[in-house]
């Protein structure tokens, strides 16, 4: 009975210290309030740095208490960014005052937040959501000491520090381990902010120049990445490193969202996802760039390696990401056997695998014929297919406007082939069904509406010819409208993108450009003076060159005065082209880039050209 008396009593004392902390907290931020805190609180929300380091500076000794309780607040509500009051105590003090500060503030909510978890049982919900990526982290580090694990989720970028807190509260650690944790794991992060903070004063008082100053930010920021990246490539299994099941795969697409922050998720309808059984085959409809991002959002079993256009491991950035990710590179509308071969990798480690069998992005809404029909390598995979259609994506980023608007997305499951029905069906029946699956029309839809005006900004890159005088390149869009510079008509996209006159729709209006190129085909013989880029096998540029491209219903050719050669038309399934850029071929293995030297809208007709010559050379509906 004493022992229980006592016990209540140890109890009562705690809570009653407990409770006479919180109320000094408490009282601290009230004091602060009015006069500090709601002022920086709404320079915080209109990036007003400068008076931020202004106001501290005003307040003496009051505005360090002030970044420290801030901090700590910021802490505290997670979803309140900290770099704000870092940076502003960098402009307003020395390094030696704004780093301890800082740090201590970090210090103060991290306890605030042991305090609540430890003895409240307080669940913070902006935790909640972090919780699948901090999970994931602790699965998958090295060593399950609990010290280690809190150093290393410090080092991950895009968790917050107080979601890390209320992870390290929640475990078995004691309250000295756990603060020695946070005051010595938060400082690069501080550090770095703070020197930016730093950096920016020298520039107020002319001491630098902004030149300099922008190149100490991105320095900063690069030295911090690259310490981000050396603990995440230390202490991330090597199992998984290479794999969809690497961090680094869940950090590439929290990257996405942050970019899309703002836009419509998708809406998913994937039911039939649950009759897949792993691993199995995921193939889609490409309508935009962004395809990718839109089937994340698919509840796959587990997350899938998407297949890319493996032009992108030109850029180093893209090349670490596709290097620890998993992702496969593939040479579009060629034959691949690496790329095939990492598909059946990835197979046999039981992740599904993403491919967009159109291999090139829509140019008016309607789905790509697939030039490469692979039905013989799928049903040589022999696992289930799952059919997916992206709608919405294609008014969202057109493959011809580099500015995206928000859309309404959805994506749907509309059928899971088993191995077996696989198994009973011919290599035709198989791509017959993955066509007419995956076939998609934008602009059948009718029901989302786009308010933005410039909806035509750019429509000339695909609808290089006048519809209605037949004049080459003469077209602008500008605003909602396509205007023909030659014979002056003029097509307005309504909210709908839809055409209010006649053709009615760019879908329309691409088939009548189809229709003016079919009726001179007899005579056609495209040539174009342009600039070749050709890489080698690693994607490093081997030769520039200038010359002369001829593409008639034989084929292709090229010719400079050190070079010469021709591609049949027999070898060339579809063109790949960037709108008034340049388009792609394959020659010798090796990826060749020409560039027009005017009127470069014209790879848009190179590429229609080709599907109008393979369609009549196959005798085949395109």
């Amino acid at each position: 009975m004493k022992s229980g008396t006592t016990r209540k009593k140890r109890i009562s004392g705690e809570g009653i210290t407990i409770i006479v902390i919180l109320a000094i907290i408490v009282l601290l931020f009230a004091f602060f309030l009015k006069d500090i805190m709601l002022p920086l609180f709404r320079m915080q929300m209109s990036n007003d740095i400068d008076g931020a380091s202004a106001l501290l500076k005003s307040k003496g000794y009051l505005g360090g208490i002030s970044v420290i309780l801030i901090e700590a607040l910021q802490m505290i509500i997670i979803f309140v960014s900290a770099e704000f009051i870092q940076i502003a105590s960098g402009l307003s003090y020395p390094i030696y005052l704004s780093l301890p500060l800082c740090d201590i503030g970090i210090c103060l909510g991290a306890t605030i937040i042991f305090l609540l978890v430890r003895v409240f049982n307080f669940n913070s919900s902006t935790y909640e959501k972090n919780r699948g990526m901090i999970d994931k982290i602790a699965s998958n580090a090295k060593d399950r000491n609990i010290v280690l694990l809190l150093y290393l989720l410090f080092f991950m970028p895009f968790i917050p520090f107080g979601a890390i807190c209320y992870y390290g509260a929640s475990t078995k650690i004691s309250y000295g381990k756990y603060m020695l944790t946070v005051s010595t794991s938060a400082i690069p992060s501080v550090v770095v902010s703070v020197l930016i903070g730093q950096a920016g004063k020298l520039f107020f008082t002319n001491s630098i120049p902004l030149w300099l100053l922008v190149l100490i930010v991105i320095g900063l920021s690069v030295l911090l990445f690259a310490l981000i990246y050396w603990f995440m490539h230390k202490f991330v299994l090597k199992g998984t490193d290479g794999t969809p099941d690497s961090l680094f795969f869940d950090v590439f697409f929290m990257v996405i969202k942050l970019i899309q922050f703002g836009k419509k998720k998708p809406a998913v309808e994937e039911d039939l996802l649950l009759e897949a059984d792993l691993p199995y085959l995921l193939l889609s409809n490409h309508e935009s760039f962004m395809d990718f991002s839109h089937l994340y959002y698919l509840s796959n079993h587990k997350s899938p390696a998407f297949v890319y256009n493996t032009y992108y491991r030109t850029s180093p950035l893209f090349k670490l990401i596709q290097k620890h990710c998993g992702f496969i590179p593939k040479k579009l509308m060629t034959d691949d056997p690496d790329a095939r071969a990492r598909i059946e990798e990835m197979i046999k480690k039981d992740f599904p695998v993403v491919i967009f069998p159109e291999d090139r992005i829509s140019p008016d809404g309607r789905s790509n014929p697939i030039a490469l029909k692979d039905g013989d390598f799928y049903k040589k995979l022999d696992v289930d297919i799952v059919l997916v259609k992206i709608d919405g994506g294609y008014y969202s980023q057109p493959k011809w406007r580099r500015r995206a608007y928000s859309s309404d997305i959805k994506v749907t499951v509309r059928r899971v082939l088993k191995r077996d029905e696989i198994a009973s069906m011919t290599v035709d029946e198989l791509n017959k069904v993955i066509k007419e699956t995956l076939y998609n029309d934008a602009s059948l839809c009718n029901n989302v509406t786009y308010r933005q005006n410039g909806k035509a900004k750019g429509l000339e890159r695909i609808l290089y010819r006048c519809a209605d005088c037949g004049a080459l390149y003469k077209t602008v869009g500008k605003g909602n409208e396509l205007r023909c510079l030659s014979c002056g008509s003029v097509h307005v996209l309504d909210n709908t993108y839809h055409f209010t006159d006649k053709i009615h729709s760019i879908a329309g209006y691409y088939d009548a450009i189809r229709s003016l190129e079919e009726k001179e085909l007899g005579s056609l013989s495209l040539t174009a003076d342009v600039r070749m880029t050709v890489f080698s096998d690693k994607l490093k540029t081997i030769k520039r060159d200038n010359g002369k491209c001829t593409l008639d219903k034989n084929g292709f050719r090229y010719k400079s005065s050190s070079e010469e050669f021709t591609i049949p038309l027999s070898d060339i399934p579809a063109l790949v082209y960037s709108c008034g850029k340049r388009f792609e071929l394959y020659h010798n293995g090796k990826l060749h880039f020409f560039y027009p030297k005017e009127d470069t809208v014209q790879v848009a007709r190179w590429a229609l050209i080709v599907d109008i010559l393979k369609s009549s050379q196959n005798n085949l509906p395109s």
